[in-house]
């Protein structure tokens, strides 16, 4: 447990530590409102149930300016919000080992972790709420949170020492999946019919747009159908990119009104469209998505995760702070935020890399 110190209202509890203690029951500070309780929650097998089972477009990314490849971008966009990212070009070997650092950092003792615990002024570090309403009901999820782009947000301090190839690997990987979002957004800018180079640009270029990069940890919940991982929201930055558990179906997107399950793909990523991009004037109707979690991380990890546990690692493209988004063309409203969320795990999962309730991801 965390002092009430660093701008945190009351004592930061560690949702690890609440699922080693062996406690039968989750403490009330976790219990949902009945009305935010998930309908579903996730089998022995890591599978939901009770969802919906159509699922999120898959786009092959081979061929990033193909003009098939253009037209699944922007359907998946206009009529999801979401799709799954696949021969996307991010080398297999790199999510192995990005999966692996964020393994090896949550398996430290909980006093070696607690040198990185974040505060609520920049959220950086690790961190097992958003937030500082006094009393709030919260997730059931711990996290680590990191700015890696632009430089002066970032404070070296909160990069954590073990493992020690763990900053290397996450920084080869965040230029990877920046990359990537390069591509995407040049997909985007050609399925709304403006120039390839539009929608980086308006994100301030290759080297000023901001990227953060978040790795949820979601232990064993023991009253999954109660809580929550990740509650319920859309991504207030440009685009997040998900590397997902491929054995755990806990993440969901709001459609039409259903939750419908993510069946995660190996290796691929889930990209979700923020409310940032839908909010440019020159987009059309590219919609933005809600999620719901309990028991995942954002830069997910797959494999021996020791069986009880799941993680998720997320990365977050975002318009560098100087850049207006209010800027020429045509409106991209769409039909309103993309919701998703991710469900608890009562049995014992292995897995892979969250937002705040309500709220702007830091």
């Amino acid at each position: 447990m965390e002092g009430a110190g660093a701008g945190w209202p009351e004592p930061v509890v560690r949702v690890q530590s609440l699922s080693e203690s062996g406690a039968a029951t989750i403490p009330d500070r976790y219990v949902k409102p009945e009305a935010e309780r998930p309908a579903t929650a996730l089998a022995d097998d890591g599978a939901a149930t009770a969802a919906t089972e159509v699922g999120i477009p898959v786009v092959d990314l081979s061929s990033p300016g193909d003009p098939a490849t253009v037209r699944a971008v922007s359907e998946a966009c206009r009529d999801w919000g979401f799709f799954q990212a696949v021969n996307h070009g991010v080398p297999a070997e790199l999510l192995r080992r990005a999966r692996g650092v964020w393994r090896g950092f949550f398996r430290q003792p909980m006093e070696v972790k607690q040198r990185y615990a974040n505060s609520p002024a920049t959220y950086e570090g690790y961190g097992s709420r958003l937030g500082v309403e006094k009393g709030a009901v919260l997730d059931w999820g711990d996290y680590y949170f990191l700015h890696v782009r632009p430089p002066h947000l970032s404070d070296p301090d909160k990069w954590p020492h073990l493992p020690p190839e763990l900053r290397g690997t996450t920084e080869e990987y965040s230029r990877e999946v920046a990359a990537l979002c390069g591509r995407l957004m040049t997909a985007m800018s050609l399925g709304l019919g403006v120039a390839p180079s539009r929608l980086h640009e308006a994100f301030g270029g290759a080297e000023g747009a901001g990227v953060c990069v978040r790795v949820n940890y979601y232990p064993r919940c023991p009253q999954p159908e109660l809580t929550l991982g990740l509650s319920s929201h859309s991504d207030p930055g440009g685009m997040t990119v998900l590397l997902a558990d491929d054995r755990v179906r806990g993440l969901q997107v709001r459609r039409r009104g259903a939750w419908v399950t993510v069946d995660p793909v190996p290796d691929a990523f889930i990209v979700n469209v923020g409310d940032q991009i839908q909010m440019l004037k020159f987009s059309t109707v590219f919609q933005a998505p809600q999620i719901f979690a309990a028991s995942a991380s954002a830069l997910e990890t797959d494999q021996e995760l020791r069986g009880d546990r799941w993680q998720a690692v997320e990365s977050c493209h975002n318009p560098r702070i100087t850049c207006g988004v209010a800027t020429a063309g045509r409106c991209m409203a769409g039909p309103g935020a993309v919701q998703c969320r991710v469900l608890a795990s009562q049995s014992s999962i292995s897995g892979r890399p969250p937002s705040r309730q309500g709220q702007a991801e830091p």
